[in-house]
Parts: structure tokens; C-alpha cells; sequence
């Protein structure tokens, strides 16, 4: 495994790379204290399997770090670690693309359990946003009725795990443009704009197992 972790205080990558050891010994770490610095281990190391954000970098918002990280690598799962606890950054990180969100101020264990998660394919809200309005608007969702075709529930099923259009159409045996296809119609009918948006509500609503 190889993450990337992007915080510009040196302290707090150095605790952080003690946790991640703690998933797997033989863990390949990179470091990165700024965008530039970020992106260009991005460029050199197309097997990274996840990158940890903070939002607060020096000279760039870390929202523009990861629109761009979304947009140009959206097969890399990023997930936010920040100091902040404002549910509007929490949103807004989601809203973006990020496949988690963890507060500084987490305990290891909790960490861990949400790197667990999100290396699954799965996505990690901290508890006090699962409260929140905007994520009860996805459980008041469940009284609707959503027409998808056997495909694209699918196509649904694998993107909670986290594939990326490519492999759901290696698995489905699909030409990519047909999967993209399928998931702006899913997008389209759940009423998201993003891959996260749509796995995180699908997930609550349990459409990977549900049949029609």
C-alpha cells in the first residue's frame, strides 16, 4: 500500500505515519508540504492508493487541491484531515469528491477504523455530520421509488466499492463510455452530482443489494 499524506506541519506527518504503520507494516508513506509538492509525487507515483489532505496548505485552499485531484485523478480516493470541525467544510469536502472526512482531533483507533473503511470502498462521515439535516435529507430519500435498469444497478453496486470506470467496465465487460454513461443516468436519478455523493446516499438507501 501507498499513501500520500499532504500537511505542511512536519510534527503532525511525522505522528500520522506512526498511526498509518499501524495498518500495514510495509507501507510505502510520501510526504508532501505543499500543492506542488503533492502533485508531482501524484505524476510520479500512479500507484498511489490514497491521499490524505489537509485543507489549510500554505498558499493554496486545500479545496482547490482536491477539485483538481477529483478532476484530473478521479480514480484516487482523497480524504480530508483537517483541524476543523465546521460541518459546511465537511459538506463542501464531500460535495467535492472526497471519499472521507476526519477531524485532527480523532483518536487513532477512530482513524484507523475510517482508513479501514474508505480503503474498502466505502465512505467516512465523522459521527457528529451523520446528524446532521444534509445527511437525513439522504435517509428521508428512502420513500421515493427509483427505476434503475439491472445494469445500471451494477454499475451502482461496483461503484460503492470504489472501482473506478475503468474497471466496472473490465468487470462488466462494458465499453467505458456505456459505464459513463450508466452513472450520469444514476447521477442523474439519485439527484447527485458526484461519485461520492451517489455511493454515500446509495449506501444508505442499501440499493448495492436491492432488486427490483
Amino acid at each position: 500500500m501507498k499513501i500520500l499524506i499532504v500537511d505542511d506541519h512536519p510534527l503532525f506527518r511525522e505522528g500520522l505515519i506512526h498511526v498509518l504503520h499501524e495498518l500495514e507494516e510495509k507501507m510505502v508513506i510520501l510526504e508532501a508540504s505543499n500543492c506542488d509538492q503533492a502533485f508531482n509525487h501524484i505524476s510520479a507515483n500512479p500507484d498511489i492508493d490514497l491521499v490524505l489532505l489537509d485543507l489549510n496548505l500554505p498558499g493554496i485552499d486545500g479545496f482547490e487541491v482536491l477539485g483538481r485531484c477529483t478532476q484530473q485523478y478521479s480514480a484516487l480516493p482523497v480524504v480530508i484531515l483537517s483541524a476543523s470541525n465546521q460541518r459546511s467544510d465537511i459538506q463542501q469536502a464531500l460535495d467535492s469528491g472526497a471519499m472521507g472526512y476526519i477531524p485532527k482531533d480523532t483518536t487513532s483507533a477512530i482513524m484507523l477504523n475510517a482508513l479501514k473503511i474508505i480503503m474498502s470502498g466505502g465512505i467516512y462521515v465523522p459521527q457528529s455530520m451523520a446528524l446532521t439535516d444534509e445527511c437525513k435529507d439522504f435517509s428521508s430519500a428512502s420513500n421515493k421509488n427509483y427505476d434503475f435498469t439491472p445494469r445500471q444497478r451494477d454499475v451502482l453496486a461496483l461503484l460503492i466499492d470504489g472501482y473506478s470506470n475503468k474497471h466496472i467496465a473490465q468487470e462488466l465487460q462494458l465499453a467505458e463510455a456505456t459505464v459513463k454513461v450508466h452513472i450520469t443516468s444514476i447521477f442523474k436519478t439519485l439527484g447527485v452530482s458526484n461519485r461520492t455523493q451517489a455511493a454515500m446516499m446509495a449506501t444508505q438507501l442499501k440499493f448495492a443489494t436491492s432488486q427490483t
